[in-house]
């Protein structure tokens, strides 16, 4: 029976999107609001299920005689579905006034949007290469044709094309290194994978060490590390807004979840063998994304920039993991902050565009704080934590990635990241200054605004967990969910479960 639990949440994702695609059959008998509260009931009931053993140290293979290993369900998977989970049900929650101002936006959307949802979660509880291949590519899919539901918009035309050749040559990238590993140590499975690396360390791995790094390359590509981001702003500028924010958090929570395990179930040696081309990359991931970030105008692409220099300080957590195993409790800490921040942000302004298509730009966000004042204060909370301010959980993540990165010898890469979080709050603050400081202009005022929405309840929830992740420790020590310290010593009992033998 403890099998049959450990996998529930992930069938009734899966089931859920079947039935959602069924019932999309009979589009004219469902409302838009309908598949809404529909995926939402489910994706609660899966997150119920999903905190049954939460907080519990384990480590199981369900049902070997079937699998024969290539799951493993443990402490740190279920830690990732929670996330996912909850990033997923957030991304509808807060898009719920975007998905009904749009009529494109059908039935088949959500049934598309919660396999996505499975693909990722099956991503976190893979543990062999080809069965995670398949995860990625069942995520990965389903984030294509979101990308470009609407075809009769050019702009997502161009955005699925863009993405959708990139990564299917990157994913083949993939499949060539698996070839190489396979045929090197003839297994594809993690846990053998690094029995054979320990059993040879004095060997020739040279075949494991290139296969690997074609691995690598598709991480880097999926997290939009240099220089594998040239997809990030049109993909991100031609998306849905609300599946710009799904991308740039809960998706880049799912890549980071198998190559974290993959890592530290016993690849470890592969970050030495990493470090040099690591460094460089974080070198210039951090550096171009910054002058990515500075040099736009538009908000969406100023937001899908700066998510690449976020991934620098993510990478530069990861390159820390040779050397401390403190690091990987400061990866996940950080992907958590960023969760927040980014679904926040980009949350409110597709919440924002529902009303009016104008804001597009810095200008046209002028004098919104007067017009939207609750919408203002969220937005400047979420841009507070993306620039690393104190009383923000992006201060406490960003103060873990670089102490962990000194700790590790990265000093010089630390300054760098802390370089481009100063210069990161010019064009944050920008923005603010745009809401706070400036008359609305004359072709962005509305009267018709209303805050009473699920959408904008769900923004403030995240807005407090913001707050909270920041201070928690000081204004919530009484209530253990919500206490800083009890969100860490989670993150580290679900590192720890990896090493469950």
């Amino acid at each position: 029976m403890s099998e049959l639990i450990q996998i529930l949440p992930v069938l009734t994702v899966l089931v859920a999107a079947l039935a959602l695609m069924f019932m999309s059959m009979y589009e004219s008998k469902f409302s838009t609001k309908t598949y809404i509260a529909t995926s939402s009931v489910i994706l609660v009931a899966a997150l119920i299920m999903s905190f049954i053993p939460f907080g519990e140290s384990f480590s199981i293979k369900p049902y070997d005689s079937v699998f024969n290993g290539v799951l493993i369900f443990d402490t740190f998977s279920n830690f990732f579905n929670v996330l996912l989970i909850l990033g997923t049900l957030l991304t509808l929650l807060i898009g719920e006034h975007y998905f009904q101002h749009r009529t494109y936006f059908k039935g088949e959307f959500f049934s598309i949007l919660l396999f996505a949802l499975f693909g990722m979660m099956l991503l976190a509880n893979a543990n062999e290469l080809i069965t995670a291949y398949i995860a990625l590519e069942i995520a990965s899919f389903a984030v294509y044709i979101m990308v470009g539901y609407n075809s009769e918009d050019s702009r997502r035309v161009e955005a699925i094309f863009k993405y959708l050749v990139l990564g299917s040559f990157i994913g083949a990238f993939y499949l060539l290194g698996v070839v190489l590993v396979y045929g090197a140590a003839q297994t594809t499975n993690l846990t053998d994978l690094a029995a054979f690396i320990s059993a040879n360390q004095n060997g020739d791995l040279s075949l494991v060490y290139i296969g690997l790094t074609l691995i690598l390359f598709t991480f880097l590509f999926k997290i939009s590390a240099f220089p594998f981001q040239s997809w990030v702003l049109d993909v991100y500028r031609g998306a849905p807004m609300i599946i710009t924010a799904f991308m740039a958090s809960t998706f880049k929570i799912a890549i980071f979840s198998f190559f974290l395990r993959a890592i530290l179930q016993g690849v470890e040696p592969m970050i030495d063998f990493w470090d040099g081309i690591l460094y460089v990359i974080i070198i210039f991931t951090l550096v171009f994304g910054t002058w990515l970030a500075i040099t736009q105008k538009i908000i969406k692409r100023m937001l899908a920039a700066s998510s690449i220099v976020h991934t620098g300080y993510l990478l530069l957590a990861f390159i820390a993991l040779g050397q401390n195993i403190d690091a990987a409790y400061a990866t996940v800490f950080y992907l958590i902050a960023y969760l927040l921040s980014a679904l926040g942000s980009f949350g409110i302004i597709s919440h924002i565009i529902s009303d009016t298509k104008v804001r597009v730009t810095y200008d046209d966000f002028k004098g919104l704080a007067k017009e939207r004042p609750f919408l203002a204060a969220m937005m400047t909370i979420f841009l507070f934590s993306l620039a690393g301010i104190p009383s923000t959980i992006g201060f406490i993540g960003k103060f873990y990635v670089f102490t962990e990165a000194i700790n590790a010898g990265y000093a010089a890469l630390a300054i760098l990241a802390i370089i481009a979080t100063f210069v990161s709050v010019y064009y944050y603050f920008r923005l603010i200054a745009m809401m706070y400081f400036y008359p609305t202009k004359e072709e962005c005022l509305t009267n018709d605004f209303n805050d009473k929405r699920v959408s904008t309840y769900a923004i403030a929830f995240l807005a407090i967990l913001t707050v909270l992740g920041g201070i928690g420790s000081a204004i919530v020590f009484f209530i253990p969910v919500l206490n800083i310290d009890s969100l860490i010593e989670l993150t580290q009992l679900s590192i720890q479960s990896l090493f469950i033998k």
